[in-house]
């Protein structure tokens, strides 16, 4: 796993919410800008500070700065926001040549996004923070890539490192149900349940386990134990494809709306060809070095979280395994 490029900075003004900052250093990850609609209302400006402005399908606020450049995306009745930052790359040599550079920084707000929510109390504090050196989604997937290195917590639980899919049965290959808590080796306590690690599992997560690690233990997006409807992010993959802002909807064929997508949306495939249930899950990244449209997954054939190309490209616009199987997108 490589990450290259200088510390993100981001300058954001807001009169009577964010002072003057100037330059602020991000961590070890950035974003990409992205086409936005004809606007569908006016631009709104704040005296001495960015210009906000709303927009459609879907709908959300982008701020831009006294330049015009965007500089951070809101999505209504997401968590997720995209700020603009300088740029790094993303690479897994030996997995793809193809490289993932980008100016996204995708972070976790606390609240789901509201029009008009940059007025609101807990705004101004919140986006201090987000501006601060800790690693964001994009950063924290690439923490179990080939390679990347192992780091553990002052208890001794590894929370970062290469992670594998699932252990091997013979005959049948790599096995799932390798949630968060199998690759921390600790057990975990839901809203409703307590659930136990296996520790044939540990170091391993599956599709929808790797999500709910960088999503959930990583970035603190609540999690359930099981896959009925409430809040917090499900355990299987066919139910996170309910939660959150519905970008492309699952037409049970190829999907092709490339432009609906900002990175860190959660991507869904068909991979089994059941049709009426998705049964696999990753992170969209951005395009890539040779300008097709990549993802973040885990993978039986790649043996854990990759952006590469062992067992079928990453990609999504390529005519592969994946982008043929690909089916829906949703941004939390």
């Amino acid at each position: 796993m490589t990450v290259t490029g200088v510390p993100a900075k981001v300058v954001l003004s807001l009169m009577g919410v964010l002072a003057l900052i100037g330059v602020v250093a991000f961590a070890r990850d950035v974003t990409r800008g992205r086409t936005d609609p004809p606007t569908a209302q006016p631009a709104r400006p704040v005296p001495g500070g960015p210009v906000f402005e709303r927009v459609a399908n879907p709908a959300r606020t982008i701020a831009r700065d006294a330049r015009g450049s965007i500089i951070a995306t809101f999505t209504d009745g997401a968590r997720t926001v995209v700020l603009t930052g300088e740029s790094r790359t993303f690479a897994e040599p030996r997995t793809t040549a193809a490289t993932v550079t980008t100016t996204a920084w995708v972070r976790l707000a606390p609240h789901e996004w509201q029009a008009g929510a940059e007025r609101a109390d807990w705004f101004g504090a919140w986006f201090t923070a987000a501006r601060s050196s800790e690693p964001d989604a994009l950063e924290v997937g690439m923490q179990y890539v080939d390679g990347a290195p192992a780091e553990s917590d002052k208890a001794g639980v590894r929370f970062r490192g290469d992670a594998q899919f699932g252990p091997e049965v013979p005959g049948e290959g790599r096995a799932e149900e390798s949630d968060f808590y199998d690759y921390l080796g600790v057990p975990w306590k839901f809203s409703d349940k307590t659930r136990r690690p296996d520790h044939a599992h540990f170091g391993a997560v599956d599709c929808s386990g790797f999500v709910r690690l960088v999503y959930g233990y990583r970035l603190g997006y609540p999690l359930r134990a099981d896959n009925a409807p409430g809040p917090g992010l499900p355990r299987r993959a066919f139910a996170l494809a309910g939660h959150g802002v519905e970008l492309v909807p699952n037409r049970q064929a190829t999907a092709t709306e490339y432009t609906a997508l900002q990175p860190g949306d959660l991507l869904f495939f068909d991979t089994e060809g059941a049709q009426d249930q998705l049964d696999h899950t990753g992170i969209y990244l951005g395009t890539d070095s040779d300008g097709h449209h990549r993802f973040l997954s885990s993978r039986a054939m790649a043996n854990g979280p990759t952006l590469g190309d062992l067992g079928g490209t990453s990609l999504l616009d390529d005519g592969g395994r994946y982008s043929r199987q690909w089916r829906a997108a949703r941004r939390l």
